[in-house]
């Protein structure tokens, strides 16, 4: 049968260093292809590096078909969940296939909830079901990949990647605003993903010339980033402590309008009991004259 290599669907997870590339195909020439390659109808979605490998030195090779899947989706979030678990996926990949993870669930959520708004409950569940499968499905018969749970939080992203929530964070962040040439940078490890997220900050200009420029200037761009927001915090810093300096002042000088009151109260007090005792003495001399 024919095999159909579809680009867009190999691009999907980042290819193999070239180090990588040569030492699958030394294993290749070595040992030749012992794990089929996996098939939805000729749509190749595992193997890719096989394949091209087998093909380029006439080596032969297995196929497996997969019915597990009733959209291109159901075939991302089942290439999504194979390269999480695989050592070799780098650690910024696994934060970026379980961010498509979260937003391939979250569409998914969303349209099953328009229709259950719209259809019904009962019908919205068709509906989701049978989504694509009239033009997608290679083969007659359904489909039942499962849909994986939604990463609500942060957390549930970090532990889906085997990552923290802060590299998590930092990864989104790159995701979101880096420019490709930044994330080539990164992918080629001239630069820390620390470091990609501080970059990722600047204006995509100066993003792609720190790229360009190579490792020390990207080097340079976070270390610029960083000094950037230290001064704002210390600046904070230096006001916040010069308000508590006169908030300490402020109590100082309450405290001692305090200890004024209370002993010009306590000499109030003195006073109107010597005064009672004076009137309780003229009373007494007065009773002795008229007596």
């Amino acid at each position: 049968m024919d095999i159909v290599v579809n680009e867009e669907l190999k691009a999907y997870i980042d290819p193999l260093t070239p180090e990588e590339y040569q030492a699958l195909e030394r294993s290749l020439l070595a040992e030749g292809c012992r794990d089929a390659l996996v098939l939805w109808g000729e749509l190749l979605i595992d193997g890719h590096n096989r394949y091209q490998i087998c093909r380029q030195h006439g080596l032969p090779f297995q196929t497996v078909q997969s019915k597990l899947f009733k959209d291109i989706e159901d075939v991302h979030l089942w290439m999504i969940d194979q390269h999480l678990g695989r050592r070799s996926v780098s650690d910024f990949q696994r934060g970026v296939l379980a961010l498509r993870q979260r937003e391939i669930v979250a569409a998914r959520r969303a349209r099953f909830l328009e229709a259950s708004a719209q259809d019904g409950a009962a019908e919205a569940v068709a509906s989701e079901q049978q989504a694509g499968a009239a033009d997608d499905l290679p083969w007659e018969g359904e489909s039942s990949y499962p849909t994986p749970q939604p990463l609500k939080s942060r957390e549930d992203l970090a532990r889906a990647a085997r990552l923290s929530s802060s590299q998590i964070a930092m990864i989104e962040k790159i995701h979101q605003q880096a420019e490709p040439e930044l994330v080539a940078a990164l992918k080629s490890g001239s630069i820390s993903i620390n470091a990609a997220a501080a970059v990722a900050t600047l204006p995509p200009e100066e993003q792609k010339a720190a790229a360009v420029a190579g490792k020390e200037e990207l080097k340079q761009a976070a270390k610029r980033v960083r000094e950037a927001k230290r001064k704002p915090r210390a600046a904070a810093v230096r006001d916040g402590e010069a308000g508590e300096g006169a908030a300490s002042a402020e109590v100082a000088a309450s405290a001692d309008l305090a200890g004024e009151l209370q002993a010009l109260n306590k000499r109030v007090a003195e006073l109107t009991a010597e005064n009672e005792a004076l009137r309780k003495q003229v009373a007494n001399l007065l009773s002795q004259l008229v007596g």
